[in-house]
């Protein structure tokens, strides 16, 4: 077949539409079979939609707004093997690095002294989402953004931490 010079530039104009129609094509077709597209989840923590904001929470003291003003809180429930609870999250807190001074750690109840970056409290009354040495993770404005059962690991919980402090800037 000889090309001549109108067949030439309609086997251009195919050829653009082609490489211009083909990443579109491929994305339709990734999404439509499932092929190529991650399976799991990068969250180790399950969204706390349903949760009170942390004011509203039945706990013998709230921290102090200032004290919270743009830190991340971690709530932790220390009911059951508190002090290796409490020396885990210490721990994950420190693993932090340089982005540790945006988070603060409370603990509700449990008995000892509280380690460094840690603040004390107690419940008033258990609600009915409690989960026995869960822990929650609290954003700057005082709304739960995760809940951990106490089944997650330290470093799952660090995971979901550091990519949180990634995404949501100083």
């Amino acid at each position: 077949m000889v090309l001549n010079s109108v067949n030439r530039q309609r086997f251009k104009l195919m050829l653009l539409f082609i490489i211009f129609a083909a990443p579109i094509l491929t994305a339709w077709g990734m999404v439509e079979w499932r092929v190529g597209v991650p399976q799991q989840s990068t969250a180790n923590g399950s969204p706390a939609q349903q949760l009170p904001r942390l004011e509203h929470w039945p706990i013998a003291e709230v921290p102090e707004a200032e004290a919270t003003d743009a830190r991340w809180t971690l709530v932790f429930d220390c009911s059951v093997e508190c002090i290796e609870r409490q020396d885990v999250l210490w721990r994950m807190h420190r693993a932090l690095g340089r982005d540790a001074i945006r988070l603060i750690r409370l603990r509700i109840g449990g008995e000892g002294k509280t380690l460094p970056g840690e603040q004390l409290t107690r419940w008033h009354e258990s609600p009915s989402w409690r989960q026995t040495n869960g822990a929650w993770l609290i954003d700057p404005q005082g709304r739960p953004a995760l809940s951990f059962s106490s089944s997650v690991s330290a470093e799952k919980m660090l995971d979901d931490i550091q990519h949180l402090f990634k995404v949501n800037a100083k």
